[in-house]
């Protein structure tokens, strides 16, 4: 049973108690006013120290968490945060500056932004990096801002975005933001861009192709040069979709295979904590041309100082209140110290070798849509177990009694009952070889009672619910 901590309340309890203030007291409807002043009791709980001590750490131990189960999660990474991150990020010198603090004091900060931008270019091959964004989807829609600001600059009419449909669904959404049309691009037989289409629909009024590379099934566009060619011979932008970085990583870069612009997702590349939702952090980069399009302000060094620079003359404005989201991007810096050049490429090679294990070990229990050699994740598909009785849905709580959390599911829409699986580079053999063992247990309990499968989770605080009825109207009060 899990209870609220007004449920362990008993009047009279307390953990602390504070002396006098010393502070006359004032009669606050001199200062405020009449119809803001709360004039009922609050209502506390009231509990000793070792009570919420308690209470805290029972419920922490409730969450599935990447520091104590295995995340299978392929699109929005639960990738391990090393604790030197949480340690840097912690600094007095970075967590007691104010965003309104005057340049000249805040130099160390600046120098962190600096160095993080120059990291970020060498990393993806691009010109120039803005960390202003807050998050992936924001630095996609930036991205696509800029592309917007440049048609309009060099005065083209440009109406249509080109999206695969192995895109994440944040695609065509931020395109349609913008005010552009998408034309969705069906894959071929491999699971890539079809070149054939991309040529039908390419046309003078493209504005530019939103791609993942590699894309969303964990393939990587083999075709990407000549995509990249096709698109700006129609004069065209290409626009990567940073969230699949944590592949290729030392071993190729955005800007090589041609793209214009790239966001990145710090938290899944980069290893920022991300979980709840955030927050997060999505730089954005250009090549030369488009460098003064970017969101202000990106951070300078004129040979003795560093400082804010709003002064780019095309720039789309600001995106985020000050500087973006500063935390999460010491983490990040902190990561990419720590691992170095070499390093990064290994967690890519890692990721990639990990995810290849998993995908030969499974696909002879499960459908593997796609059977060639994958990069950091895979797609398999639960239609063998849903013509037994149990569907993807029953696969994914099932996981949860074996204390693995469960990969993301449905998604993406082009394989039937998917489950996309991404082990990153920091799990053991030990882990994934139990992952392994237990993908096939439950294949063999479908064979025998798909019923009882159907029954769990029955382990977790919270046995199977009405999903629908969840989302709708929750119970947070108790939970059996």
């Amino acid at each position: 049973m899990a209870e609220v901590i007004y449920t362990k309340s008993k009047t009279g309890r307390r953990g602390v108690k504070f002396p006098a203030s010393g502070v006359a007291e004032k009669d606050l409807s001199k200062f405020i006013a009449e119809n803001l002043l709360n004039k009922a009791k609050i209502k506390l709980p009231e509990l000793t120290e070792l009570d919420v001590m308690r209470y805290f750490t029972n419920l922490s131990q409730k969450n599935f968490s990447i520091d104590n189960v295995f995340y299978p999660l392929g699109s929005c990474t639960m990738k391990y945060n090393p604790k030197i991150n949480e340690y840097t990020a912690g600094l007095d010198g970075f967590t007691n500056i104010h965003p309104e603090q005057n340049e000249e004091f805040a130099q160390g900060a600046l120098e962190l932004m600096y160095n993080l931008q120059e990291q970020l270019k060498e990393i993806t091959g691009m010109n120039a990096i803005s960390l202003q964004p807050a998050a992936g989807a924001h630095g996609e829609f930036a991205g696509m801002l800029i592309v917007k600001k440049y048609f309009e600059k060099i005065g083209e009419k440009r109406t249509k975005v080109i999206i695969p449909d192995s895109a994440h669904g944040t695609n065509p959404a931020t395109a349609k933001m913008c005010g552009f049309d998408t034309v969705e691009i069906k894959s071929n037989s491999d699971g890539l861009v079809d070149v054939e289409e991309l040529k039908r629909v390419l046309d003078n009024e493209t504005a530019a192709i939103m791609m993942t590379n590699p894309n969303t099934l964990g393939l990587f566009e083999e075709n990407i040069l000549e995509i990249s060619k096709l698109v700006h011979e129609a004069g065209a932008l290409l626009y990567y979709d940073g969230a699949n970085l944590n592949a290729i990583m030392g071993i190729t870069k955005p800007r090589i295979m041609g793209f214009d612009i790239v966001h990145l997702n710090l938290h899944k590349t980069f290893s920022t904590p991300h979980g709840g939702g955030g927050p997060g952090a999505g730089p954005i980069g250009v090549t030369e041309n488009l460098a003064n399009f970017l969101p202000v302000p990106v951070v300078c060094f004129n040979g003795e100082k560093y400082f804010l620079n709003y002064d780019l003359k095309d720039t789309i404005g600001k995106v985020k209140a000050y500087y973006g989201n500063f935390g999460i991007l010491v983490r990040a810096y902190t990561y990419i110290l720590m691992m170095g050049g070499k390093g990064l490429r290994q967690v890519s090679e890692d990721a990639v070798l990990n995810a290849n294990y998993l995908k030969e070990k499974l696909k002879n229990t499960y459908k593997l849509p796609y059977d060639k050699i994958c990069m950091h994740e895979f797609v398999l598909s639960g239609d063998l177990q849903k013509e037994k009785g149990v569907n993807t849905m029953g696969i994914a709580k099932r996981l949860m009694d074996s204390n693995i959390h469960p990969p993301t599911v449905y998604f993406p829409l082009i394989v039937h009952e998917a489950m996309m699986i991404e082990p990153t580079e920091t799990e053991s053999k030990e882990t994934l070889d139990n992952f392994i063992e237990v993908m096939k247990e439950i294949n063999r309990e479908i064979d025998e009672d798909p019923e009882l499968v159907l029954e769990r989770p029955v382990k977790t605080p919270v046995s199977r619910v009405d999903e629908t009825l969840a989302a709708r109207q929750p119970n947070l009060r108790f939970c059996e």
